[in-house]
């Protein structure tokens, strides 16, 4: 009787740890509950790891396209280029954030996931040399993954970097 007890609550533990969406043991595409983060948050963060920031209208306004705003980023994305830059040792400068104008979905700029980098040959070498090449986006865009599960996608003239953890923080 003692036994079955015993299995009985280790089965309940094992289902509560890989419960989907409940589970400390979840996948990297989970969607998780994230903490959000004020413009004026990310920024300080931003300012203290030396990564820059830029937008065409100068702005930072999340309901104006041409703005490059942090307001409702997850703190593990901000975390997540935090990770980037002191891994790499690159310049990061953020060409997008939270801003309107972006593509929808779960896992996009407006829901706090996603950073624009400009492009520059020290984190194209270092995306390119350290993670592992995953094939291209339905928009034809090359991919690569880090080992934290992070997508690095090269749309050109910018790397689109989607943050479903801290990269290892």
């Amino acid at each position: 009787m003692r036994i079955r007890s015993v299995i009985s609550a280790l089965a309940l533990v094992l289902g509560a740890l890989f419960a989907p969406g409940f589970g400390v043991l979840s996948t990297a595409t989970d969607a998780q509950a994230a903490t959000k983060i004020t413009h004026a948050t990310a920024t300080s963060m931003f300012r203290a790891s030396g990564i820059t920031w830029s937008s065409s209208g100068g702005c930072s306004d999340r309901n104006n396209p041409t703005c490059t705003s942090f307001d409702q980023l997850n703190l593990d994305t901000a975390k997540g280029a935090q990770t980037l830059k002191s891994a790499s040792g690159c310049g990061l400068n953020i060409t997008g954030g939270t801003e309107t104008g972006h593509a929808g979905g779960t896992y996009s700029h407006w829901n706090g996931y996603k950073l624009d980098f400009g492009k520059a040959t020290c984190v194209t070498n270092y995306v390119k040399n350290n993670f592992t090449y995953i094939g291209v986006r339905g928009d034809g865009a090359p991919q690569w993954q880090s080992g934290a599960g992070n997508v690095y996608a090269d749309e050109g003239n910018h790397w689109d970097v989607t943050f479903y953890n801290c990269g290892g923080c």
